[in-house]
């Protein structure tokens, strides 16, 4: 250090500044401190500081630009949705249209992104000024030093474990860094044979239904009718029932007029949710299963291929019982194959954004804004209530989805655009309540308020797990306000036929809220990378992405504070890693062979142009799986309806968020005398995730996507699979 003068020294304390400083300030500015986030962030910038220091700029450049870019990200979807990013979000990063949907073309923290940007700036000022200047080596002995820490970081984590969120614990290409590791440790331990010997835990209690507790009506509902309300992310936490309940320190009363109707209601604070993203919530809480508890195809889309066990879901079997079903959501719905797997579980009306004719109060890129949605919603069950027969309705709000739905007057009251958008869904589903009951609707209805999944609250915990069922049934005074014991998404569809007085399919996992159990259950969930499981024996084992597990005493899942007992042993991580794959093939048992089919005889109406890559996607094959050694075949075929004028298709794909490229055109004209029909296929190396088509497509007029099939098989397999699936593969009713 001692030969390092003038301008070459500039550089070095510019670039300590920018990967050392900064990320201090930042963690202390989010509220994010912690010993171990502190000693990751010093570690990770001590070695960044020693790998770059005598770099060429041009070399260094990028390596800056992507740890700027992963302080952004981290900061924005834990602000979004309380989680870190995963190697499967990365990619969103470089996908600007995407970037600009997500953000409303704006951060949550901007500043996060200006102090690195103001760094980098900086560095690059010392680099120019210093040009023509040779840098001094540093000691090679200075390694020790991210070294020691790492090793600090490590052991520490495991000496005196920490429950904090993992963003506290860990800077995100140290925690990326920490899960390729452990990744490629037990990859070795595998190869090498010494992998230890794992049972799974036995999985019954988790996947079958439960009737033996006391009933709380001694004969059927009275209820007519069923209503079910789906809010977009919405944590438990802001129901004030809940929080009183469970005695939280969350004081922030988020939703009052909910809360208002909750307290008329029967409530279940111990409520979990079991997993990320709408399409895996809408299938646990309609079908009674847990989708998958990592990632991997949704549940959902794996459904399209069985034709038994969709009839096993709540709206086929209240379809069978004579009611009318109905699916109302303010989204498009060919995002995630809603509009064939809607169809397909057993609703008779499934309608998207599409269907609404009243205007929006304002613009929002996903949809129906949350007051413009419950008008509508309003009208619709207007219409349910002048037929005779009884029916079922199941809505889903967007405006709490990130960008966030909310008018000017909100963001001026409220500190951030989701805490606006959660306040102005509020008055909206309050609004829609009041008027249910003022029309009566309430008498004849049993009506269930509950979250697809938990968009978390910072420093709450479980809170990215901590979900609500609110209860209005029309002899509410025979229901408890509390409804106490450990329950979930799992048990919905079991329970809402309990009430009904309705069979209960084998297929169909949970246990019933319209009853009392004297013992404890078991209980999992998958949410912030974070696998939990809960023995239903006072025992809840946490398991972080290094299959390291921490066991707590908790009398149920969702609490305010536990206990800690210690780390479990060595194969416990495994075991219970081993028990959620067994429940994540409940319905196929391998992955291998799968053939879908995503078109349908829906005529589609184009735009003049494209706005959006994800909402705009003209079907609905995303985050498929594709097993290692595979080869996988798609065959395309699209027309246009309209003879006057010609359609432009697009045909995209992407593995986790990054383009693959399939060699076809920009655009491809289609008109009604030259419909598109393609056929192509690709091999399988290594396992793939996440893997999505976007079809797209602009012009005047309607398309038709009569075919766009998927078929995955083994080498010399897929064309018995496909002759099999012939005419079988599911499409919209």
């Amino acid at each position: 250090m001692k030969n390092l003068q003038g301008p070459p020294r500039t550089r070095l304390v510019a670039l300590a500044t920018l990967v050392l400083v900064i990320p201090l300030l930042i963690r202390a500015l989010l509220g994010w401190s912690s010993v171990y986030g502190f000693l990751s962030d010093l570690a990770l910038g001590s070695a960044l500081v020693l790998l770059l220091h005598r770099r060429r700029w041009w070399l260094a450049l990028p390596v800056l630009l992507a740890w700027c870019a992963l302080w952004v990200a981290s900061s924005e979807l834990v602000s979004a949705v309380g989680r870190l990013p995963t190697t499967a979000d990365l990619g969103y990063l470089f996908d600007p249209q995407f970037m600009e949907n997500s953000t409303g073309s704006g951060l949550a923290h901007s500043w996060v992104a200006v102090l690195p940007a103001g760094g980098l700036l900086l560095w690059l000022a010392s680099v120019w000024h210093s040009r023509g200047q040779p840098s001094s080596n540093l000691p090679r002995r200075a390694w020790a030093i991210p070294a020691l820490l790492f090793a600090i970081h490590w052991a520490g984590e495991r000496m005196v474990p920490s429950d904090a969120d993992q963003w506290r614990q860990f800077n995100l290409p140290h925690q990326l860094l920490s899960a390729a590791a452990g990744n490629l440790q037990r990859h070795a331990e595998r190869w090498a044979g010494n992998a230890p010997s794992v049972t799974p835990l036995p999985s019954a209690g988790l996947a079958e239904h439960d009737l033996s507790g006391q009933k709380l009506l001694a004969t059927p509902g009275q209820a007519r009718n069923l209503l079910v309300i789906t809010l977009e992310g919405i944590p438990g936490a802001y129901v004030r029932p809940n929080r009183q309940a469970l005695h939280s320190r969350f004081d922030h009363d988020s939703m009052p007029k909910l809360s208002q109707w909750a307290e008329r209601g029967m409530n279940t604070p111990d409520y979990v949710l079991h997993s990320h993203q709408t399409i895996r919530g809408l299938y646990a809480m309609l079908c009674g299963d847990y989708d998958k508890l990592a990632n991997g195809t949704p549940k959902g889309v794996e459904l399209l291929t069985l034709h038994q066990r969709n009839q096993a879901c709540l709206p086929a079997q209240l379809r069978q019982a004579g009611f009318t079903t109905h699916y109302l959501q303010g989204a498009g719905l060919r995002f995630m194959a809603k509009d064939r797997i809607m169809p397909h579980i057993g609703f008779d009306a499934v309608h998207g954004v599409e269907w609404f004719s009243n205007k929006n109060y304002l613009k929002f890129l996903w949809g129906k804004d949350d007051r413009a949605f419950f008008e509508g919603a309003l009208d619709y069950v207007g219409q349910l209530r002048q037929q005779a027969r009884p029916w079922m309705l199941t809505l889903l709000t967007v405006g709490t989805h990130q960008p966030y739905a909310a008018p000017d007057d909100y963001l001026q009251r409220y500190p951030d655009p989701k805490q606006a958008a959660v306040a102005y869904l509020d008055d909206a589903v309050g609004a829609f309540l009041d008027k249910l009951e003022q029309q009566g609707v309430l008498k004849d209805t049993l009506v269930v308020v509950t979250s697809d999944e938990s968009h978390g609250i910072d420093g709450v915990r479980l809170a990215s797990s901590w979900g609500f069922n609110l209860t209005l049934a029309p002899e509410q005074s025979l229901l408890p306000p509390i409804k106490r014991g450990t329950y979930g998404h799992i048990d919905l569809a079991t329970s809402l036929l309990d009430y009904f007085a309705l069979p209960i399919p084998v297929a169909l996992g949970g246990r019933s809220l319209f009853r009392d159990y004297d013992s404890g259950r078991e209980m999992i969930a998958y949410t912030n990378a974070m696998l939990r499981y809960h023995d239903g024996k006072g025992v809840l084992t946490e398991c972080d992405f290094q299959q390291r597990c921490r066991r707590y005493q908790s009398s149920g899942f969702i609490a305010d504070q536990a206990k800690y007992l210690g780390l479990g042993d060595s194969t416990l991580g495994a075991q219970v890693s081993a028990l959620a794959d067994v429940l994540d093939h409940s319905l196929l048992q391998t992955p291998q062979n799968l053939s879908y089919q995503f078109g349908g005889p829906t005529a589609i109406q184009l735009q003049a142009h494209i706005p959006n890559d994800w909402a705009d996607n003209l079907i609905g094959a995303q985050y498929l799986e594709m097993p290692e050694g595979s080869h996988t075949r798609v065959k395309v075929k699209v027309r246009a309806l309209d003879r006057q004028h010609a359609a432009y298709i697009q045909l995209k794909a992407k593995e986790r968020e990054q383009d693959v490229q399939l060699g076809l055109p920009e655009a491809i004209e289609v008109t009604a005398d030259k419909p598109l029909e393609i056929e192509f296929g690709f091999d399988n190396p290594i396992k793939r995730n996440a893997f999505s088509f976007h079809l797209l497509g602009y012009g005047d007029g309607k398309v038709e996507v009569s075919d766009f099939s998927v078929i995955t098989a083994l080498p010399g397999e897929d064309a018995a699979l496909e002759e099999m699936n012939d005419g079988q593969v599911a499409q919209s009713s």
